[in-house]
Formats: C-alpha cells, structure tokens, sequence
C-alpha cells in the first residue's frame, strides 16, 4: 500500500487511484497491470502485450500510451501482479524514474 498522505490523512487519494486502474487493467488483460502517471496528473493503464510481432510488460504498455498521449514525464507507476524489469526500469528511468508503488 503507499505511504500515508503528509499529515497521517491515510493514504493519498490519487496513489489509491493509480493502484486500482492498474488492478482493472491486469484484470481485464489477464495477468499483471500497471498503470503511470504524468506531471500533470494524467494517469495511462494497461496490461502486458503478448503478440507474435510485439511484446511489452505492462509498465512497458503503460509508459507507451503515456507517450503516445504526449507525457513528457512520469511522476508515479503501480505495478500490480508482477515485479518490475530491467526493462521497465530503463524506459522509466528515460522519463525521470518514478517512484514505483505496488500493491
């Protein structure tokens, strides 16, 4: 679970967001989820891609629809069902290296 909010309020609101969309993205596609979230509060989930022409863990896919949209930076990413790669490490590091919670 993330840390508490500053002042002991529980945990931070958005941090309970970004868990739960990487939950329902893992869900949806079957395995683990993960989902990032940018400087301006935007958050991009998804699950791994396993086709024959292309493969990405779900930070991988995550950190890509980020981009797509446009994110320049990452400030946060939840991992869920699965422990992060190399990989993952290298594409978050590229966009300011996230802190990453999992749950």
């Amino acid at each position: 679970m993330p840390d508490p909010a500053p002042g002991g309020a529980g945990p931070d609101p958005e941090d309970v967001k970004l868990l739960t969309l990487a939950r329902s993205a893992g869900q949806r596609a079957g395995g683990p989820g993960a989902a990032v979230r940018d400087d301006l509060g935007r958050v991009y989930a998804a699950g791994a891609v396993a086709l024959d022409s292309l493969r990405l863990t779900p930070v991988q896919a995550a950190v890509a629809a980020a981009v797509s949209s446009g994110a320049r930076r990452l400030e946060a990413v939840a991992l869920i069902g699965a422990e992060p790669t190399d990989a993952d490490g290298a594409v978050l590091g590229e966009l300011g290296g996230p802190s990453v919670l999992r749950g």
